[in-house]
């Protein structure tokens, strides 16, 4: 086995072929998030963003692209950012990632939603979660009439939500390709009040994660494209979405709504109908990613496994990280009361924090 690492923008024309030709030939590698583009679109936000590409007897088997970090301590595409991460691969190929990232010389790569599918994730997993689907594979219509029958209140609520919307004396429309500059400063200025609110880090307030997201709005191509939609009540801009779609598939990424509206679920109203605009395009499913949400659970169709954990080589970095997890999961394991999950909710967020920061 070789292992050579690359920028995403150094990728010949032969590597960039075999990397679209594994995505098409796997319907596990739909998401947006395994596009070429994508990891491009990363690189324009982080410079320390490689490829890993991985040849046996000479010829291209797989591709691992992530994030080397500041300290060796490598993260997947987009940090905590990306809900979905996995190894681009011939189909049928399962690499030794451990192999792969000691020839790279990286002692340690941290995900936190690799495709539980792949075994290189699911063996060196801490914890499965999972990533909410709405299937689209036979229309839009079809979708809210299987959802009907299996959460018939969820869907009346639903509709009942549409009804008030369109008894609005200001009229509403729906913008499923938004170009205006406010669009982008309003879905900011929501998120960050909705993190303030619920005391939860601002995504936004490091740089590179702004630059991601326009370098992905700037994207617009075959294989991959940014995607923006917007509700307006009257001439008012009530709820926002940025996401991003491949051929295949659409990613319910950022979305965000003007507070005033929430009884309305104007967040929710926004969603189907880029929903109902994924199926018009063929695409199979919309994915929500991981997340206990209600909306979630009233609105997915099935879910697909991720993983969580690490893969290492023999380091301090796996000793200090063992270490860590063991005095976690200690306490937790403590009769102490509510308190008792406060060391893994810290060093989650410990970590959560440094992939933000590209530590």
């Amino acid at each position: 086995m070789d292992v050579a690492s690359k920028r995403p923008s150094e990728l010949t024309e032969a590597e960039s072929q075999a990397w679209r030709a594994f995505v098409a030939a796997d319907s596990a590698l739909a998401s947006p998030y395994f596009a070429l583009e994508f990891a491009q679109c990363c690189e324009e936000a982080r410079d320390d963003t490689r490829v890993l590409i991985v040849r046996r007897a000479g010829q291209i088997v797989g591709f691992l692209p992530l994030h080397t970090g500041k300290l060796g301590y490598a993260r997947p595409l987009a940090g905590p950012m990306g809900d979905v991460q996995g190894v681009i691969a011939e189909p049928g190929i399962e690499l030794d990632l451990h192999e792969v990232l000691r020839k790279a010389g990286l002692p340690l790569f941290a995900f936190h939603a690799g495709l539980s599918s792949q075994t290189s994730f699911l063996n060196n997993a801490d914890e499965i979660v999972a990533s909410w689907m709405l299937d689209l594979s036979e229309g839009y219509d079809a979708w809210e009439e299987r959802r009907r029958q299996v959460d018939s209140k969820a869907i009346r609520t639903l509709r009942g939500r549409r009804r008030k919307l369109e008894e609005l004396d200001r009229g509403h429309r729906y913008v499923m390709e938004e170009t205006s500059p406010e669009a982008f400063d309003r879905m900011m200025e929501w998120k960050g009040q909705q993190y303030a609110a619920t005391n939860v880090f601002n995504v936004f307030s490091v740089a590179w994660t702004r630059d991601l997201l326009k370098a992905v709005l700037r994207r617009k191509g075959e294989f991959f494209s940014g995607s923006c939609s917007s509700l307006y009540v009257g001439d008012q801009l009530v709820s926002v979405h940025i996401g991003m779609e491949s051929d295949r598939l659409s990613h319910y990424w950022f979305p965000a709504y003007h507070a005033d509206y929430g009884r309305l679920s104007a967040g929710v109203l926004l969603l189907t109908e880029a929903a109902r605009a994924a199926a018009a395009k063929g695409h199979v499913a919309l994915e929500l990613g991981p997340g206990d949400f209600q909306f979630k659970r009233d609105l997915s169709s099935y879910q697909i496994g991720l993983a969580r954990g690490c893969i290492a080589n023999p380091s301090l970095l796996r000793a200090t990280r063992d270490a860590g997890q063991a005095l976690s999961r200690a306490a937790e394991t403590a009769p102490i009361g509510p308190a008792k999950a406060w060391p893994g909710k810290l060093m989650r967020k410990i970590d959560r924090l440094s992939g933000f920061y590209a530590l």
